[in-house]
């Protein structure tokens, strides 16, 4: 535990609010009670989960581990069976057996560990391990398919409800745009459509709240997605995504209502609007619900993969075209080393993405050590080309080979939970221009602010994260 780093994540908080407020629309305009009020029920959450509640967030993670691993008895039918290599047991380790190992030994050049390798004699082949098409996308279907049937039996409503309470009543925001803050924890975009009656008359401001909430959270349905890429080296890490999904949500209202205040009359100020349901003949029956949300999280989960083919195959083709414009244009040093220009055009995007959040990372308090400060800023930083799949990856690689702190670990898991990426810009501007193309120039106006905020937000339950750790590895789930 370094105290001077829990402080360094607390003066981040102020930080990053005045970051936002540089950018606001009025800074005449502050909204006090909602920074104090979102502040504080982010420390309230801070304090259960990493305080009083450590052992809840541990069953929490543990209940959520049995659901990811039913999540992917579906895809093993799919893709082998029970032996299949392609979605294996989490501890299995496809290569030889012991009496292989043995023989290679014996027979073979004895295995010798070398600095860096993450192999061991007993792990000479690790196979297909993981392979994210067919262990990470087929939980991305499941669990849409799930919460589609949590709602048909009306089990989240009430929970949604619950929270859109506390956020209005504290903040005194509208109750619509604390509804759909609410809904975002479990939902994404489509938590617009249980207020779409007042999305028409909503203030610049709600507008602006709503977008970010959606940027700044992730859907349940990706959740089992990013808890299985680090689970490996984070076994509570599925509890602690939920935690920081509801985290962030007071921390989206307070960066949206900084960027842009509330100056109009909010229609729903006040009270929270009745989610309108349809006559009871006209519901689908729960397997139609889960079947129905099932193949919503198919269109999601070939999303995710054309997004992720797409992306990065360009990112790799701006990257190769400054590679080869600085060995040409530049060449090579004269002592035959790699300069730091031709480091940097190795990977820009990457190392410019890197070079710009590293104030945004140093703010979070998650080191003081250049080296790790630098890694850490790198995997925020690929987020807003790459989307959250590639840096989670990468973070959880860091970890395993011991780059980074268990402090550094848990601060950007925290701070990478969103939708804070070009990918999710389209689909959230479009989704919500969709239910009211009367603003459609409006909202997206409010685009690019709404992603700025949501960062933000995401960065601050980082800080909320580092302000209480203390270095229980506990809190990890080890």
């Amino acid at each position: 535990m370094n105290p001077i780093l829990n402080l360094l994540s607390l003066l981040g908080i102020v930080g990053l609010c005045f970051i936002a407020w540089l950018g606001s629309e009025d800074r005449r305009v502050i909204p006090w009670k909602v920074i104090f009020w979102g502040i504080g029920l982010q420390m309230v959450v801070g304090l259960i989960v990493f305080g009083l509640g450590s052992s809840l967030i541990e069953g929490l993670s543990n209940l959520l581990n049995v659901v990811l691993d039913a999540s992917e008895a579906g895809a093993k039918f799919l893709f082998g069976g029970a032996s299949s290599m392609l979605v294996a047991e989490p501890n299995f380790a496809a290569g030889p057996g012991p009496a292989g190992r043995w023989i290679a030994r014996t027979v073979g050049t004895p295995f010798v560990a070398v600095a860096g390798d993450r192999l061991s004699p007993d792990n000479l082949n690790p196979g297909f391990a993981y392979v994210l098409a067919f262990r990470a996308l087929p939980q991305v279907i499941f669990f849409s398919g799930l919460v589609s049937l949590l709602y048909r039996l009306n089990l989240i409503q009430p929970v949604v409800k619950w929270f859109a309470i506390i956020f209005q009543k504290t903040m005194n925001i509208s109750g619509a745009e604390s509804m759909a803050g609410a809904a975002n924890i479990f939902l994404g975009i489509e938590s617009a459509i249980a207020i779409k009656p007042f999305l028409l008359d909503m203030t610049r401001s709600e507008l602006c709240a709503i977008l970010t909430s959606c940027f700044g959270s992730i859907a349940s349905s990706v959740l089992a997605l990013y808890a299985g890429l680090l689970r490996p080296t984070f076994p509570s890490i599925a509890g602690h995504l939920v935690s920081a999904s509801i985290m962030t949500i007071p921390a989206c209202f307070v960066m949206s209502k900084l960027l842009i205040p509330e100056t109009g009359d909010p229609k729903t100020l006040g009270h929270i609007p009745e989610d309108e349901e349809g006559e009871s003949s006209e519901r689908p029956n729960p397997m139609d619900s889960l079947i129905g949300g099932a193949l919503d999280g198919v269109k999601m989960a070939v999303g995710i993969a054309a997004a992720i083919i797409a992306i990065l195959g360009m990112v790799a083709l701006i990257n190769a075209v400054f590679t080869t414009i600085s060995t040409v244009v530049l060449g090579a040093s004269p002592s035959g080393e790699p300069s730091l220009i031709t480091e940097f055009f190795a990977n820009p995007l990457a190392n410019l993405m890197g070079m710009l959040f590293l104030p945004l990372t140093f703010l979070t308090g998650v080191s003081l050590d250049w080296q790790e400060l630098w890694s850490c800023s790198l995997v925020l930083g690929r987020r807003l080309f790459e989307t959250n799949i590639p840096p989670y990856q990468q973070l959880g690689r860091l970890a395993l080979s011991g780059e980074i702190s268990d402090r550094a670990l848990l601060i950007i898991s925290y701070a990478l939970c969103g939708f804070t990426h070009f990918a999710s810009y389209g689909i959230f501007i479009g989704g919500l221009s969709g239910l009211i193309p009367e603003r459609r120039n409006e909202i997206a106006s409010l685009g690019f602010k709404a992603l700025w905020a949501g960062t933000l937000a995401t960065l601050m339950s980082g800080c909320i994260a580092g302000l209480f750790d203390i270095g229980n590895a506990a809190v990890l789930g080890r």
